[in-house]
């Protein structure tokens, strides 16, 4: 299957940086899913979810909201993590 990169960067720290097969993050207009040769974007996040599937299952993780970035098989969110 196709993959993503996936960088999750907060103020503090890198929460993840690696290989994915999706991501699920909470839009302003509501929630919405990356997949492999998504469209270019750049959207504000609003509190909620992150959900990312890797080679080790499904994660989630909970921000106050952010910004990503979709290019090129490439995914970064920029968030503050609760």
């Amino acid at each position: 299957m196709a993959m993503l990169r996936l960088r999750i960067v907060s103020p503090e720290s890198i929460a993840f940086d690696g290989e994915v097969e999706s991501v699920k993050v909470p839009g302003i207009l509501g929630n919405f899913e990356i997949l492999n040769n998504h469209a270019p974007i750049i959207s504000a996040l609003q509190k909620g979810t992150v959900e990312y599937d890797d080679a080790e299952g499904r994660h989630q993780l909970s921000i106050n909201g952010g910004f990503v970035e979709v290019q090129k098989n490439k995914v970064s969110l920029c968030v503050e993590v609760l």
